[in-house]
């Protein structure tokens, strides 16, 4: 293992940006992770630092086949994190939202275009995503439909769904899909959490990236086969939208299965107590998606369902 600074960055209000990235085996860019790009991406991050601690273990058994280089960068935002921001603390910008980056431009593009041009020659790159509302997934893999994408490559994970996403006008400005058009097979990964650890998902995804390196001859692992994934796409999914604002009182989780009729959750009024609405899923089917924030707005996609498929 080679840790190394990979690029520095000035910022007008503290020290410098150091990004620190692992560098395991010699030869071609075969794989690149990404973790936390955002200040709230704890699990990211965390999922990384045990790639890391896997990887070292591997290289030092010579468990890595030669002629391969895979780089893991556990976080690129960590002066969000320390003081507790999503986005860059300066200006609130997201850095997941300024690729391929402009290197005379504003800090979070440059920091985006510093970053890209460390990661873009890999032949596969892995970021470790979050979602844009708070809530928990059911792991998967999520892959853009930009027409450079190869689908039948996220099976390789093994994990229980493959999602396929359409990009909208926003998700141009991402990680995965500036990846994809520079040809690199991109994938983003979703654990269950995003600000909290959770153990259980972080393992199953380090498992899932050492499959994929496995079954591409980079590794050698042995585990059991994993899934075979079902592939989903968004209009597989039925959302479930708050009708009015209040606590949320979660009832289903993620991954549980969901009769049609059955309360999901519930909104309580904050002062008094009472209800005043009951989510009711509108299919039978699994729970893909489920916020966790204990205050909810009107309007709000509370819970995404997966018509009719039961895990």
């Amino acid at each position: 293992m080679k840790q190394e600074t990979l690029f520095t960055l000035d910022t007008p209000y503290r020290q410098k940006l150091d990004v620190e990235g692992f560098r395991f085996g010699k030869g071609e860019k075969s794989l690149c992770v990404v973790g936390a790009l955002r200040g709230n991406e704890v699990q990211q991050m965390y999922v990384c630092s045990q790639l890391v601690q896997q990887l070292k273990w591997m290289e030092a058994h010579n468990d890595l086949y030669a002629g391969h280089e895979i780089l893991v960068i556990p976080c690129v935002n960590h002066f969000s994190m320390n003081v507790g921001s999503r986005f860059w603390a300066m200006d609130h910008t997201d850095i997941n939202r300024m690729f391929p980056g402009y290197a005379d431009g504003e800090t979070t593009q440059r920091i985006a275009a510093a970053l890209f041009d460390t990661v873009k020659e890999y032949q596969y790159g892995i970021q470790f995503a979050s979602f844009y509302m708070p809530g928990d997934f059911v792991p998967h893999v999520r892959m853009m439909e930009t027409g450079c994408h190869t689908a039948s490559l996220a099976n390789l994970f093994g994990l229980p769904f493959v999602m396929l996403h359409k990009p909208g006008p926003y998700d141009t400005a991402t990680l995965n899909y500036n990846w994809q058009l520079w040809d690199t097979n991109a994938f983003s990964i979703y654990t269950k959490e995003t600000d909290r650890i959770d153990d259980a998902s972080a393992a199953q995804a380090v498992t899932a990236v050492l499959r994929f390196l496995s079954r591409l001859g980079v590794v050698k692992y042995t585990c059991h086969s994993g899934c075979l994934p079902s592939v989903l796409h968004e209009e597989d999914l039925t959302s479930v939208i708050t009708p009015c604002g209040g606590v949320f009182r979660r009832l289903l989780g993620p991954g549980e299965y969901a009769e049609y009729g059955q309360v999901l959750g519930q909104l309580l009024d904050p002062f008094t107590g009472e209800v005043r609405a009951e989510l009711r899923s509108p299919t039978s089917g699994t729970v893909f998606f489920a916020i966790h924030h204990p205050l909810c707005t009107e309007h709000t996609v509370a819970f995404r369902i997966i018509r009719r498929m039961r895990l």
